[in-house]
């Protein structure tokens, strides 16, 4: 797909959101032109946020060093290649790119990447709920094993989103504009988790809990209400998903290319000072300390990490608080390699909802060149958690029971498995954050808040939140915007 009918399909889903912010939404962010003189500024972290931050700040011609723990550029975007054969590959981390992402869609653009469909959308999935297997055709009418209302029956899964969640998104009002929430949706909505809400529009227990399949289950998790019906107003029109041909570590590998010599690998950052005239960071590397000095530094790490980083002088309180309230999703993938991918073979599409402990099963390998596949088991919550205190021959046969009973003949064709826990990475701790009740009120307006010459980026810090690139890219180009215009 060409960047026409992206842009197409970019203004159809932004014609849900206000006028004011169309233009931005459709047509991608704007180059930044300098304002004064040149800036020396320190990014910690080279996820998607620090590497686009340093990328904009460079073409308007400021100073830029970035400090990254990792050995590798790209954070929570990374690819796995060394252990599959065939040149086979799979996303142990952000895995899609949504139709309406301009962020993701302007880089990959402009580094001259292809995107493939994510999934096919014309062959049949399976839900595995109840204990029942049930295979869905596209527009199929399905009877779901659930004591659901009549009307609830009549209406289905997207007729009760519709009722119970979409019809309400216009009072949210317009989820992208910098003075959101209103005070109006914030006391009706803040103190409110998911299931209380549902509840509250009429749903029935068994409708919450078959609008639940395939993600967090709210007797595990407790989200803000807030917090879903912002993602669903950004996502209302989202239908299609695309990926990366090659990777998606190529976008980030395309940025550190383009940075070369300005980014520090292997030098976690310990200590950050500041003053009213500058910045310093402090860098462990080959078990020496470093110390860089600028005028301004960027922050673009989970605030996972952020907390174990020492700051001198202190932030303020509801800084602090927030970096050490605001939770993250636990979120692990356990990659199944099949000798051949005989779901396809049988007409179905390897991809599944469940109501099981994997939550999802995708078909990671769709569009890849080899007879061989791979199919992704997605535990999430208190069930990632279980898998991260497992050891790795647990994991894959903890998936491999499971997804036996959504693709039989799974173990038939089995040759292999790895896994990646979100949890125990140590410079990430968490796939993506959220926000509980309350905490839009407590903690949202102090996420992004600059403290000094101190500045915040990543995924956590954007409207564009739930662990998506767009989130990280946009907050680079945020942060970048700021920078240039501080004085």
């Amino acid at each position: 797909m060409n960047r026409r009918d992206f842009l197409k399909q970019a203004v159809v889903v932004g014609a849900t959101l206000s006028t004011s912010s169309l233009n931005a939404f459709a047509f991608g962010p704007r180059s930044l032109e300098r304002r004064g003189a040149t800036k020396k500024v320190i990014i910690i972290g080279a996820g998607l946020a620090g590497l686009s931050a340093a990328y904009e700040l460079t073409q308007a011609g400021h100073d830029v060093t970035v400090i990254e723990a990792r050995t590798r550029p790209g954070g929570r975007v990374h690819t796995l290649r060394d252990p599959f054969p065939d040149g086979l590959y799979a996303e142990a981390g952000a895995a899609r790119i949504p139709n309406h992402h301009h962020f993701t869609l302007k880089y990959v653009e402009l580094f001259g990447l292809t995107l493939d469909p994510f999934e096919p959308t014309s062959l049949p999935s399976v839900y595995h709920v109840r204990g029942k297997r049930i295979r869905v055709t596209p527009g199929q009418r399905v009877e779901w094993p659930y004591d659901l209302t009549a009307e609830e029956r009549t209406l289905g899964i997207n007729g009760m989103r519709q009722k119970y969640i979409w019809s309400i998104l216009g009072e949210v009002g317009d989820v992208t504009d910098p003075n959101w929430p209103p005070p109006d949706v914030l006391r009706k909505y803040d103190q409110m988790n998911r299931s209380d809400f549902w509840r509250s529009r009429g749903a029935s227990p068994e409708a919450v809990a078959l609008l639940s399949v395939g993600g967090i289950d709210d007797r595990v998790e407790t989200w803000s209400t807030l917090f879903m019906l912002r993602n669903q107003a950004l996502n209302r029109k989202l239908n299609r998903y695309y990926k990366i041909r090659g990777g998606n570590d190529l976008l980030p590998k395309a940025f550190a290319v383009r940075l070369s010599e300005k980014i520090h690998y292997a030098a976690p950052v310990v200590r950050i000072e500041q003053s009213a005239q500058a910045v310093k960071a402090v860098f462990l590397r080959a078990g020496a300390y470093h110390t860089l000095a600028g005028d301004y530094l960027i922050c673009a790490v989970p605030f996972t990490v952020q907390k174990n980083i020492e700051v001198a002088p202190a932030f303020s309180v509801e800084k602090q608080r927030a970096i050490e309230q605001l939770p993250y999703l636990s979120a692990s993938k356990i990659f199944l390699q099949s000798k051949r991918r005989f779901w396809a073979a049988e007409g179905q599409s390897g991809f599944a909802k469940t109501d099981l402990p994997i939550s999802q099963v995708w078909d990671v390998t769709y569009k890849q060149p080899s007879k061989r596949g791979i199919l992704q088991a997605f535990p999430i919550s208190l069930h990632s958690r279980r898998v991260t205190g497992m050891t790795e021959q647990e994991r894959i046969n903890f998936a491999l029971d499971q997804v036996e009973m959504i693709y039989p003949s799974m173990r038939e064709h089995f040759e292999g498995g790895v896994t990646k826990c979100w949890d125990e990475d140590e410079w990430a701790r968490g796939v993506g954050a959220y926000y509980k009740p309350g905490q839009f009120s407590s903690l949202l307006p102090h996420v992004a808040r600059p403290e000094g010459r101190i500045h915040f980026a990543g995924e956590h810090t954007s409207v564009w939140i739930d662990a998506w690139m767009q989130g990280a890219l946009e907050s680079g180009n945020r942060v970048a915007r700021e920078v240039n215009s501080a004085l």
